[in-house]
């Protein structure tokens, strides 16, 4: 029987130890030093540039606001108005005296001179004369017996009356209210302080335009000085129905803003702060452009409404 012997392996011989590479000759390996941490940017200057970046941001969008997309509500505004007063006139339903709802279509106004035809609502406030030229509620209407007193915008929400400082004596206004229609004939054109135009006999009829001076650094958006265009009708003025109020809030005054606007300014900002914290909220659940879709719209919306609102706190005039 053939036996097996088991063979052990063998013992493996140990090499030549392993020499680290030599530097070369004249080169010193020195090790490497630990870098230190690098100090957290301060926050100071990320929120400088942030809270800039913001205020640049809201003054371009008034600025926008206020020479261009105003302009367009403007031009809305006022034909909704043209349509509601044509229809009025018709049915013979106009106002023509009396107390006259805030916003209502008195009288369309031309000027051919300037290429103006604008729809006069009843209501001088900021606000009123975002839709176009306003009646001052504590006159009579135009081609009534007495002063009739129209205010208009230089600037913003389609300026209808940045060019009136630019009549002259003889230039032709024409009204149309519910009482007919009616010419003017411009007297002049004065600034605060010059003197007052001659009274009135007892069954004369003027009609007064005013406006803002546009001079100014600031003149053209925060004015402090009026233009008055005087103008004397052609022929007989009709009557004035009794009941005009006596006195007039001091928002519906010439170059005043109206503070009233204030509590409904102060819900128009939450409702944007609302708006933009959902977004915020949604941002991580919702695809970009899906959100930027349906934010986008709703946010446009609120600064909108918000804007139409503090413009109420600047002058009347601008």
């Amino acid at each position: 029987m053939t036996s097996v012997a088991t063979v052990a392996p063998a013992a493996r011989q140990p090499g030549p130890p392993v020499r680290a590479p030599r530097p070369a000759p004249g080169r010193q390996v020195r090790p490497r030093r630990p870098r230190p941490p690098v100090p957290p940017t301060p926050d100071g200057p990320a929120v400088v540039v942030w809270a800039c970046s913001l205020v640049a941001v809201l003054c371009a969008w008034l600025l926008l606001h206020a020479l261009t997309l105003s302009w367009l509500e403007q031009g809305r505004s006022q034909q909704d108005l043209y349509d509601d007063l044509r229809q009025q006139l018709a049915a013979q339903t106009a106002p023509t005296g009396a107390e006259i709802e805030v916003g209502a279509p008195v009288a369309l106004l031309s000027i051919p001179t300037l290429g103006l035809e604008q729809v006069v609502v009843e209501g001088t406030a900021s606000g009123d004369l975002q839709a176009g030229p306003g009646h001052r509620r504590n006159t009579v209407l135009p081609g009534q017996a007495g002063v009739s007193i129209v205010y208009g915008r230089t600037t913003t929400y389609g300026a209808p009356f940045r060019s009136i400082g630019m009549l002259r004596a003889g230039d032709g206004v024409r009204v149309t209210t519910a009482q007919g229609e009616f010419v003017f004939r411009v007297d002049g054109v004065r600034r605060d302080g010059d003197p007052l135009p001659a009274p009135l006999p007892s069954d004369g009829a003027r009609l007064t335009l005013v406006t803002a001076d546009r001079s100014g650094a600031l003149g053209a958006l925060v004015p402090d000085q009026a233009i008055y265009v005087d103008a004397t009708l052609q022929g007989d003025a009709v009557g004035a129905p009794p009941g005009r109020p006596g006195a007039i809030p001091e928002a519906e005054e010439a170059l005043h803003g109206d503070t009233g606007v204030l509590p409904l300014l102060a819900l128009s900002l939450q409702v944007l702060v609302l708006v933009a914290v959902v977004l915020v909220l949604l941002r991580p659940r919702v695809p970009t452009r899906l959100l930027w879709t349906l934010g986008a719209p709703v946010v446009v919306a609120a600064l909108w409404w918000a804007t139409d609102l503090a413009t109420q706190l600047l002058p009347n005039l601008g």
